[in-house]
């Protein structure tokens, strides 16, 4: 598609807008009582249900014209890349300024419904989610605190790190996050069972699963993106207390697995063709990955992606004042790319399934003001300082987190993931 291609949508075309032609991500909408997958274009929410059914569709076979009017994207997801391509093609012609008369865009009109009148639900039915460890700053931000003199353990750069979370507790963007209990260390007597008074954030991107593999069945690196249907922001609450208390020998559970919040868009890895770059460099001396995890493509296995967290207080949005900026980072700085998270989950034969979750694990950079969570800002001299006057350390009641994420570069559009957003309660 040329990328400086405009939509007849007016809104799709502004310079800050999330989703322009260019984009088209899925999600799912309810609307007067019924449930359908959607596409986002500008402000705009077009209903594929209806556009099928309107024979606007017409030229596509029978199994995706099905999909389109299921309730989930899952049906969809499952008929892989082909199928994918020819709908977005399809709906690109749909809402290309150039390729819909007058005519044909008053029929689409009637397809679409504006996106803030409606609610979104979880697009995907999530079989299995699983939890990665791929950012390396992270990992070494987090292990000086408790291992200074060894931050990473040995196997962290051979083997990507991952746990597997919970998939019922997986909930959309804008629902309300209530702080969780459990056992948490006291200093001067046994665990006590109480509020986390040390709730954060985990700044995420997700993959899912389109069509998946057969039990016993590797999939082989060179493959591993016909298996992804596209990516979505993932927030994986943490409660640090109940973590410190649990995480050895077996790693997150309770304080990981009471919520995890993900933004209703699902960003297509087509729309994100022209943003492909070099996977991040391994620092000299670092063990090259296994031959099972490398592939001739690595010089394009990573992805331009800005990553943004702010937070608002519940006394901040009482004043009126809009949510903080407090970091920014980029998916390109993983040490181990999606591709290779893909693979390493299928290594030893585990059958991927269509919906399944993979995130990334906390997103960070280098440099300060690129920490994906709270918990890694304690590196600072100072505490987190807000608008209001408040500081933070971890999260209070009322606090609002949002993150944002896009993909942007000279003469290229603005492909944006929406928002991904929990208020504590």
């Amino acid at each position: 598609m040329a990328l400086s291609r405009q939509s007849w949508v007016g809104s799709a075309n502004e310079a800050d807008c999330d989703f322009p032609l260019q984009n088209l991500p899925y999600g799912v909408v309810r609307d007067r009582g019924q449930t359908f997958i959607g596409v986002a274009i500008g402000e705009r929410i077009l209903n594929l249900r209806v556009c099928a059914h309107e024979g606007l569709l017409a030229p596509l076979a029978g199994q995706i014209l099905d999909a389109c009017g299921a309730e989930s994207l899952n049906p969809l997801m499952s008929l892989g890349t082909g199928s994918w391509s020819a709908l977005r093609r399809r709906v690109t012609e749909l809402l290309d300024a150039e390729r819909a008369n007058e005519s044909m865009q008053n029929r689409i009109a009637q397809c679409m419904t504006a996106m803030h009148d409606v609610p979104m639900l979880l697009p995907v039915q999530i079989g299995d989610y699983t939890d990665f460890y791929a950012s390396i700053d992270h990992a070494t931000r987090v292990g000086k605190l408790f291992r200074p003199d060894h931050p990473l353990l040995p196997n962290y750069k051979y083997v990507p790190i991952g746990y597997h979370g919970r998939a019922s507790s997986i909930v959309v963007s804008g629902t309300e996050i209530r702080r969780p209990s459990g056992q948490i260390k006291r200093a001067d007597t046994g665990p006590v069972y109480a509020a986390s008074r040390s709730l954060d954030y985990e700044l995420e991107m997700g993959a899912f699963i389109g069509p998946g593999n057969q039990m016993g069945q590797p999939i082989p690196i060179g493959e591993a993106e016909e298996h992804i249907f596209g990516l979505c922001l993932v927030n994986d609450w943490s409660a640090r207390d109940m973590q410190s208390l649990e995480y050895q020998p077996l790693g997150p559970f309770l304080a990981k697995n009471f919520a995890t919040s993900i933004s209703p868009w699902i960003v297509p890895m087509e729309a994100l063709a022209s943003y492909r770059v070099a996977a991040r460099d391994r620092p000299d001396g670092d063990p090259a990955p296994l031959a099972y995890l490398s592939s001739r493509t690595d010089e394009r296995d990573g992805i331009d992606v800005t990553l943004e967290v702010s937070l608002q207080s519940r006394r901040m949005r009482d004043a009126n004042i809009a949510p903080a900026l407090i970091s920014r980072g980029n998916l390109r700085d993983l040490y181990w790319t999606i591709r290779q998270l893909v693979t390493h989950h299928a290594s030893n034969g585990c059958n991927l399934r269509t919906g399944d979750l993979l995130a990334t694990g906390t997103i960070s950079g280098p440099e300060e003001g690129s920490e994906g969570c709270l918990l890694e800002m304690k590196h600072r001299s100072e505490p987190l300082r807000l608008p209001s006057g408040e500081t933070r350390v971890f999260l209070e009641d009322g606090d609002r987190v949002v993150f944002r994420a896009y993909a942007s570069g000279d003469g290229l559009p603005r492909i944006g993931f929406g928002g991904c957003t929990g208020t504590i309660v």
